[in-house]
């Protein structure tokens, strides 16, 4: 068993919340802190029920006081200012030696800012935005791309094991959050896909269980395919990444593209079809609702 670290936790959205339990269930020592009150008073009352001893806090840096790393997930770089930066934000507090781990995914500039405020005040750093949705966050397998110095690196890895399925140090600041761009890249270009290849075999009168059958087999398979075909099949899209999030992530990676100089043409057309969506309210949908502007063709 990992030694035992005491650690905080700011942010228990529908991944910062499991991934908490995982922290407490692994033996940590555990403070938390959410925005929200009610959201914070449901998961005290999930986590009293389960037995796990997990303590809150009244404010970011309260819950950072005593706490050898510090692990972040908030909305944007908005929100990760409102918790990092301040009286009451965790920098605020945290002690020397200590270690600030961002699982937000934000903009690779706000990683290199808070790296160099958190080395002034002796404290390590590392960005780690994670992907896998809520179910990799409740089932303790996501996938967590780093970005930071090898020191902290090498002390927040045993800790996030008891959430992860794979951890990899990209390279230095902002590599983490850069990496996750991709990440969103790749998966956007995937959705945008997979629903034209659905409505092509709906429209075509294929059996849908069987050509899934098929085709995840071969060179088409991915996690999408495997997790979402049934979903977007039966227009069921109430899962844990919101096309908000997703929107705000694109618009990271589509910045970011830019000041690199390089163009993102599949990318900036899927953002748009994602702002139609958001247009007739379906932010709140998953993402795989990029299909529900795609007619279903009559079967022919």
């Amino acid at each position: 068993m990992n030694e035992t670290v005491s650690c905080a936790f700011i942010g228990l959205g529908v991944m910062g919340g499991p991934m908490t339990g995982h922290l407490a269930r692994a033996g940590h020592k555990v403070t938390a802190y959410n925005r929200s009150a009610a959201r914070a008073q449901n998961w005290r009352d999930a986590w009293t029920e389960e037995g796990l001893d997990v303590d809150f806090a009244a404010t970011p840096a309260e819950a950072a006081a005593d706490a050898d790393i510090v692990f972040t997930c908030v909305g944007n770089d908005d929100d990760l200012r409102s918790v990092t930066l301040g009286d009451h934000g965790v920098l605020s507090a945290m002690k020397q030696g200590s270690v600030l781990v961002d699982h937000t995914t934000t903009s690779a500039d706000l990683a290199r800012e808070l790296a160099a405020l958190a080395a002034d005040r002796g404290i390590g750093f590392v960005d780690a935005p994670v992907s896998g949705g809520q179910a990799g966050a409740e089932n303790g397998k996501l996938a967590i791309m780093c970005g930071g110095e090898a020191g902290p690196m090498s002390r927040a890895t045993p800790v996030m094991d008891c959430y992860a399925a794979r951890i990899v140090h990209v390279g230095p600041t902002g590599a983490g959050q850069t990496a996750k761009m991709a990440n969103q890249f790749c998966i956007a270009g995937v959705l945008a896909g997979l629903s034209e290849a659905i409505r092509l075999s709906q429209a075509a009168g294929l059996d849908l269980e069987k050509t899934y059958e098929a085709i995840s087999g071969g060179a088409a398979q991915s996690w999408q395919m495997n997790n979402r075909w049934q979903t977007m099949v039966a227009d069921e899209f109430d899962f844990g990444f919101a096309i908000d999030w997703m929107r705000k992530d694109l618009g990271y990676a589509l910045d970011e593209a830019r000041r690199l100089g390089l163009s993102s043409p599949v990318s900036a057309l899927v953002d748009q079809f994602y702002a139609e969506i958001q247009a007739a309210g379906g932010g709140r949908l998953d993402t795989s609702a990029l299909i529900s502007r795609l007619p279903k063709g009559e079967n022919r």
